[in-house]
């Protein structure tokens, strides 16, 4: 393909995940306590997201690479200072909040509203990444939002490889279930793809690529469009941390059978 792709990714920011995380109920609704003075990472099914979209642009000439990133600028610029020396890309900020406390059809709007003021994007050459899940909106339904409100019908979610065939088709193995893959042959773009782990490591930090990104990361959060994301009609009826049981009995010289009938009962009680 001699035009390249146009990879969008739309990535996050979470708390990183060696905090402590406790749910407290504000006067605007569920947060996380003391969440703006939580260092920040992006989305780790993001990482995998932006990572994949770079080594695909590597491979295709032509090719690039947008981050649609939606959260505090703030909180965005400590990111971007990390992230931004591992691959190359173009930023797209959105001032907003980046908790997991948000209506996924408002979030999925304000990304579709971003994506749609690129300017220059091609839909025919877009490709459109992101996580399949997510450590903040974990909804499961973004990104297949996103895609949809951009008018993409071709969606592969759970995608842990993508190989461009020799004739342009887009090969994609797919999770599904029983611990098995499906192998998906996509004609052409467009396409959404919410991507899993994937088989890429984690790039190593490039301060080449960091001065290069960072001359457009820091325009681009100063003109980062305010995205209020309201909750009309969303409600919580509790936050809590999922409660922890621990019981132990040490015995000694007891069957397999025995002990796998013991723990079927216990999950059952």
């Amino acid at each position: 393909m001699s035009s390249g792709y146009q990879i969008v990714v739309c990535g996050s920011i979470v708390p990183d995940p060696w905090q402590t995380l406790e749910p407290a109920v504000t006067p605007a609704g569920p947060a996380l306590k003391n969440e703006m003075m939580l260092p920040a990472v992006l989305d780790p099914w993001a990482g995998h997201a932006l990572f994949e979209a770079a080594n695909l642009a590597r491979q295709v000439a032509g090719s690039k690479v947008w981050l649609v990133a939606l959260g505090p600028k703030a909180k965005l610029q400590q990111v971007m200072m990390t992230i931004g020396q591992k691959v190359p890309f173009e930023l797209v900020a959105l001032d907003g909040p980046a908790g997991g406390f948000t209506d996924a059809s408002e979030t999925a709007t304000a990304l579709a509203g971003a994506i749609q003021g690129i300017s220059g994007l091609d839909s025919s050459r877009l490709l459109l990444f992101g996580g399949w899940e997510s450590a903040s909106r974990g909804a499961g339904v973004t990104l297949q939002l996103v895609g949809e409100q951009l008018g993409i019908t071709d969606q592969f979610q759970g995608v842990d490889q993508l190989k461009v065939q020799p004739d342009g088709r887009l090969e994609i193995l797919e999770r599904i279930e029983g611990g098995r893959h499906q192998v998906s042959l996509c004609d052409a773009p467009p396409a959404v793809l919410g991507w899993a782990t994937g088989h890429l490591p984690e790039p190593k930090n490039n301060p080449q690529v960091g001065m290069m990104n960072m001359r457009q990361v820091m325009p681009a959060l100063q003109r980062a469009q305010a995205a209020a994301l309201k909750g009309e009609g969303l409600t919580f009826a509790e936050v809590s941390l999922p409660s922890q049981v621990r019981e132990t009995r040490i015995v000694k010289d007891l069957p397999a059978d025995e002990i796998a009938r013991e723990i079927v009962e216990w999950i059952k009680q």
